[in-house]
């Protein structure tokens, strides 16, 4: 990823977004953050209705300053952010196990960010079906132009929401082992068990008809490649490097 980026690059420190807890583990440049969130599908919306809070996961994109997830138009929290809501979007990823020499050194590794901004639906009928088709080509290139177009009905029964970052941060843990120095001379096994979710072999559907072949835009989903790689090239290869 480029790192060359102006100092207007970073999202300014607030007193929402400031990471307190291993403060030096935390990243508020966005060539830093959205990376982690390009590389993954799936995030959670954390929000408020009548005092009540709620975390729903659910599959989302990045377009530029702008996060979009969509849902079936029932939804509750969705029909809420209809005039606009406060909302907290988060991605993490699990990168390692870490076992040290005492319990309170036990750890992970990890990739996280965390964003906020205020929801709102996609009401315009031609930007959400365009927003629709930017979702299934941020996830397999060039794939929604050659998809039977979308009717009426399912269309209604989605529901696109909007939301520009507002401010965000990022936080990394990426040391392995890290036990106290007088720690190290005890015969205690200490580890890093790395952890990834990868590609499987494709499994093509049984009823495919004759002729019909895969598309290039799926070349980045080669078994046993790891999924965040994929999404992430496949990010870059839409919109380019953050």
């Amino acid at each position: 990823m480029p790192t060359d980026h102006p100092a207007s690059d970073a999202f300014p420190k607030t007193a929402r977004n400031q990471v307190k807890r291993m403060h030096e583990r935390g990243c508020y440049a966005r060539h830093e953050i959205y990376p982690i969130l390009d590389a993954a599908m799936l995030c959670h919306v954390a929000y408020v209705i009548d005092g009540q809070p709620y975390c729903t996961p659910t599959a989302f994109w990045r377009e530029g300053d702008h996060l979009y997830w969509h849902g079936s138009s029932a939804s509750r929290m969705l029909r809420v952010q209809k005039p606009g809501l406060p909302v907290c979007l988060t991605v993490s990823h699990l990168d390692s196990l870490v076992l040290a020499r005492c319990g309170f050194n036990h750890s992970v590794d990890y990739r996280s960010a965390m964003c906020f901004g205020s929801a709102h639906i996609i009401d315009d009928p031609a930007e959400k079906a365009r927003a629709l088709d930017s979702m299934v080509n941020r996830f397999y290139p060039d794939r929604a132009a050659s998809l039977r177009p979308n009717t009426d009905q399912e269309l209604k029964a989605t529901m696109v929401i909007g939301m520009l970052i507002e401010d965000a941060s990022g936080k990394v843990r990426s040391k392995g082992v890290a036990d106290d120095e007088e720690d190290y001379a005890l015969p205690i096994y200490a580890a890093r068990f790395p952890v990834t979710m990868v590609v499987g072999e494709a499994e093509p559907c049984p009823r495919l008809m004759e002729g019909v072949t895969r598309p290039d835009g799926l070349s980045a989903f080669q078994p046993g490649r790891r999924l965040d790689d994929a999404l992430l090239e496949n990010q870059i290869r839409l919109y380019g490097a953050a």
